[in-house]
């Protein structure tokens, strides 16, 4: 029975080949936007997991911890400086770190942050030392950069036409361990040499919130405050060791990135600085969110695929009725030999299902290979890792295609015994 219906497969092989690919792409369709899917979830949640709590001036919750967590580029009202004080010096807190953005060089970001942040990222370096002195920075994995490599910051990015700095040039001291977040595309440099940097002063640091919005929310100041800004620049030593002491005096930052010690601790934190001129969020919670989001979008996508799938099935099963017909005569004669019914229907029925499963085994591996290749492109501009794989869940995803495609292949088979075999032989 195999032998016969190979041997079918084989005259027909440009039209099964056809069937085999259309199968494959409608099937591909839906295992892309399913693995795709739990890649960005898994992968997201992996990269926050590192940052329990974060505090923000007062806005939105969502643009501060993409901004903090995954370093995704958008003006941030500065905080006053005098909440990280606070934070560094109450008891509930194990690391409270102040973050800067703003400025970049060679296609990534420079933030401005501590050596605790460092620590608490990558527990040990893979290469050289941690910054001590303001002149100084360690690049993430990612970066392309040796020790002693000289890097000159640009206000903004090239893209939205930053101006280079001529007051310092940060000197790599160190390289992190891969994290498996955005910061492995960062450079971190002392928060206190991007103040200076700015301009930035604590006791006046409120007179500059238009330019300092720009120079540390992640964004560019707006073209007619280029001028002032560039008024504005300050002096940094570059030799100066790092003073990571902040007092009430301290100059405002968009965020600060929290690690209470305990879980309770977290939750009277996160209420406490929930007010009308800060905010305070678990990234978790707003990922969470951001998922139902990306779960409706999945389930519309899952939705379009499932369709396709229908109209290419209804395709296919119109043809194969048709290509049945076509062998009325060849049925006909097998049945005239007096071959059991059940054999016919079985050779009609395999002949379909065989397509059907290599179209099915073809979508799986060409669903994969795209989740794949979507998957290290978003990875290569991010630096987040999205894991691509298949769970024992996904049986249910095959074996839904499986049993679609079995009965589908009973309606050609069935129809192949409407008509008589005298019938058949005189068609």
């Amino acid at each position: 029975m195999i032998t016969f219906i190979l041997a079918d497969l084989r005259r027909f092989w440009s039209g099964a080949l056809a069937v085999a690919v259309l199968i494959a792409l409608s099937v591909a369709l839906s295992v892309t936007v399913t693995l795709q899917e739990r890649a960005v979830r898994l992968g997201s949640a992996r990269a926050a997991e590192k940052f329990d709590l974060l505090v923000g001036a007062a806005g939105s919750e969502t643009q501060l911890a993409l901004s903090a967590v995954f370093l995704q580029p958008a003006p941030l009202p500065l905080m006053d400086g005098a909440v990280l004080a606070r934070l560094t010096s109450d008891p509930r807190v194990e690391l409270a770190a102040p973050v800067g953005f703003g400025d970049s060089a060679y296609g990534h970001p420079i933030v401005g942050t501590t050596t605790g942040l460092i620590s608490s990222l990558s527990p040990s370096l893979s290469q050289g030392a941690m910054f001590a002195r303001l002149g100084e920075a360690v690049v993430g994995s990612d970066v392309a950069l040796s020790a002693g490599a000289e890097i000159k910051p640009m206000h903004g990015t090239a893209e939205t036409g930053g101006e280079t700095h001529t007051t310092i040039a940060y000197k790599v001291s160190g390289r992190m361990a891969p994290t498996g977040t955005a910061w492995d595309r960062a450079i971190l440099v002392p928060i206190r040499a991007v103040w200076q940097l700015h301009g930035m002063h604590g006791e006046d640091h409120h007179d500059h919130d238009g330019d300092e919005a720009g120079a540390h929310g992640a964004g560019s100041p707006e073209p007619d405050h280029q001028e002032d800004h560039e008024h504005e620049h300050g002096h940094v030593d570059a030799d100066a060791p790092i003073d990571e002491h902040f007092d009430a005096q301290t100059p405002g930052v968009p965020a600060v990135l929290v690690k209470p010690k305990t879980i309770a601790d977290a939750y009277r934190l996160r209420q406490e600085y929930r007010t009308g001129t800060t905010l305070g969020v678990f990234p978790a919670e707003v990922l969470t969110r951001l998922y139902a989001t990306l779960g409706d979008v999945r389930s519309l996508l899952l939705a379009i695929a499932l369709g396709t799938q229908a109209i290419v099935i209804a395709a296919i099963a119109l043809v194969t009725i048709m290509h049945v017909g076509s062998r009325r005569r060849q049925i006909g004669a097998l049945r005239a030999l007096g071959t059991p019914v059940r054999s016919i229907v079985a050779l009609v029925w395999g002949e379909l299902f065989i397509l059907f499963a290599a179209g099915i085994a073809l979508g799986i591996a060409f669903g994969y290979l795209a989740a794949l290749t979507i998957s290290a492109r978003l990875a290569a501009s991010t630096a987040v890792r999205l894991p691509v794989g298949f769970t024992i869940g996904d049986l249910w995803l095959v074996g839904g295609f499986a049993a679609v495609a079995a009965i589908i292949s009973i309606v050609p088979a069935i129809s192949a015994l409407r008509s008589s075999p005298a019938a058949a032989l005189r068609a």
